[in-house]
């Protein structure tokens, strides 16, 4: 059951706030089990007949609202984007009464796009990804996470047909509910191949033209493409680092997508084994470390800023850390179990260069030195320098 994970998130108490995340990844679950006494009103738009009777008159709030008064202490709207025009009411009822609101969305995009009332300030904006590492206690598996992610449902399956159907109807209803039923882009089927490419190339630099030629459009469409993937939580661009000597580095992003269940769905090769040693195993375990670490700056280190460092002669680190009032952290992610110091030397050198601190996170289990780069074993160090202080009692 979902409730068998214990969410790093902190959701505030006394203030309104969204909640976005993709579907599946336990918003409903989460605040179900922080706001779902008989003060809270639940209004959940993903049931038709709930949206159908909003949309036809949205100040029917109002009166649900006051029908619950003196009492109600807290309104939850489920999946706010598909009515953006609730805002406006909730703005209204947050500055006449004293009531907290609750609002989930799994896409930004409709309400960025329709101008919807975002309630300047008067709600704080929280983000809910798949399960972390960290949340997995006592049934983490590694092998699992790279095959199937952690989406709250694929970790409560326990047949391996059953999370390869549950991870290619979520493809299908991704398609349907979040990019069709919105209307978010003309043509569907550029786009369904669109995600298929962009799976393919998870954690690799971006080239617009080449990914719009494999799918008929443009460059400029499939950069409208990759925002729709943010915009519905699938996924982050990864932007080059800039830096002084930067007509030397790469200029163009990466895109990661979130869940490597999704991603191996999207990119048909879900049945496809993950064997270590192979270079396809390298790169599923260097983009889970990779948003593993972008969960945790998410959840407790927002002032990080996060990029990959590029040039044009190849050499490459694998994520760029600035963190304010600190030293730049260079991190190098390698999958092998026996890490070698001839395996470090472009984040050596690149290190020295930049005055930085260089971590290394691999699977050796050995936590070494080499000059100015620590290697640790990837979860202790993504634990050690990206875990919210008040949550290291949960460290490995």
């Amino acid at each position: 059951m979902h409730e068998l994970y214990e969410r790093m998130l902190d959701l505030p108490v006394h203030h309104s706030f969204f909640l976005f995340g993709a579907r599946g990844v336990g918003k409903s679950t989460l605040l179900r089990k922080k706001f779902s006494n008989e003060f809270c009103l639940w209004i959940d738009l993903l049931k038709p007949a709930v949206e159908d009777r909003y949309a036809r008159s949205p100040d029917l709030l109002y009166a649900d609202i006051e029908a619950k008064l003196p009492n109600l202490q807290c309104v939850v709207i489920d999946e706010v984007q598909k009515l953006p025009r609730l805002l406006d009411i909730v703005h209204d009822v947050i500055e006449t009464k004293n009531i907290i609101f609750i609002l989930t969305g799994s896409s930004a995009r409709k309400l960025k796009q329709g101008g919807a009332n975002l309630l300047a300030g008067r709600a704080f904006v929280k983000t809910l990804f798949p399960l972390s590492y960290l949340e997995q206690t006592g049934v983490f598996n590694l092998e699992h996470a790279l095959s199937f992610g952690a989406l709250p449902k694929v970790m409560n399956l326990k047949q391996t047909e059953d999370k390869f159907e549950f991870l290619q109807s979520y493809v299908y209803t991704y398609l349907k509910e979040e990019i069709l039923a919105e209307q978010l882009v003309r043509k569907i089927e550029p786009f369904r191949r669109f995600l298929e490419v962009a799976a393919q190339s998870n954690g690799k630099v971006i080239h617009y033209e080449k990914i719009g030629r494999d799918c008929g459009v443009d460059g400029k469409t499939v950069a409208a493409y990759f925002g729709i993937l943010e915009d519905t939580w699938l996924g982050m661009l990864l932007e080059p680092f800039e830096h002084s000597f930067r007509k030397r580095l790469c200029q163009k992003p990466k895109f990661y997508f979130y869940d490597l269940g999704v991603t191996r769905a999207l990119s048909r090769l879900l049945t496809l084994p993950i064997r270590a040693g192979t270079s396809y195993y390298g790169e599923l375990f260097e983009s889970f470390v990779i948003m593993e670490i972008a969960k945790l700056v998410t959840y407790f280190h927002p002032e990080y800023r996060l990029s990959y460092l590029m040039t044009k002669e190849g050499l490459e680190i694998d994520l760029v850390v600035e963190r304010p009032g600190e030293k730049l952290l260079l991190i190098e992610i390698k999958s092998t179990a026996e890490l070698r110091p001839d395996m470090i030397q472009t984040l050596l050198r690149t290190s020295n260069v930049l005055n930085a601190e260089g971590l290394c996170l691999s699977q050796d289990p050995h936590e070494m030195r080499f000059d100015a780069v620590v290697a640790l074993p990837w979860e202790v160090g993504v634990s050690r320098y990206f875990q919210s202080f008040k949550n290291k009692t949960r460290n490995p």
